[in-house]
């Protein structure tokens, strides 16, 4: 049994990987933006702030731990962290304007609009990290 969970985890490893630090990541944004909430930050003020210690969050454990790139050069590191960034400031555009949407068109409470919003990009973001920037090089 053992055997089977570990042939599993290996053969899926990557995509548990993102799932476990996807968690980690949403949390690190969904606390911040709850305490700036609490703090008397405006949301859309909270919303931006919580990305900005996501996706720091988030380059580090995809690099590290989800995708274990060993990138060889500072001028490779430069274009993953732009590339990193410009993907989730797309993202982060598409999840801002959706909590917008959301909140201030549909009249949906900002706690709870922001749960679906966020799933729709954590998938997103999954799939422009595979694909662009930590795609894996032949040398």
């Amino acid at each position: 049994m053992t055997e089977k969970i570990k042939a599993l985890f290996l053969k899926y490893r990557e995509i548990i990987m993102y799932l476990i630090f996807g968690v980690l990541t949403t949390v690190v944004s969904f606390v911040s933006y709850y305490a700036l909430l609490y703090l008397g930050f405006h949301y859309l003020a909270a919303q931006i702030i919580s990305w900005v210690l996501a996706v720091a969050f988030a380059f580090i454990v995809n690099k590290l731990f989800v995708f274990e790139d060993k990138t060889e050069s500072a001028r490779g590191l430069f274009y993953q962290i732009a590339g990193f960034v410009l993907v989730r400031l797309g993202s982060g555009v598409l999840e801002t304007g959706l909590l917008w949407l959301s909140v201030d068109v549909a009249d949906i409470n900002e706690r709870i609009a922001k749960i679906p919003v966020a799933v729709l990009t954590v998938i997103l973001n999954y799939i422009a990290s595979k694909l662009f920037i930590f795609k894996k090089r032949h040398k």
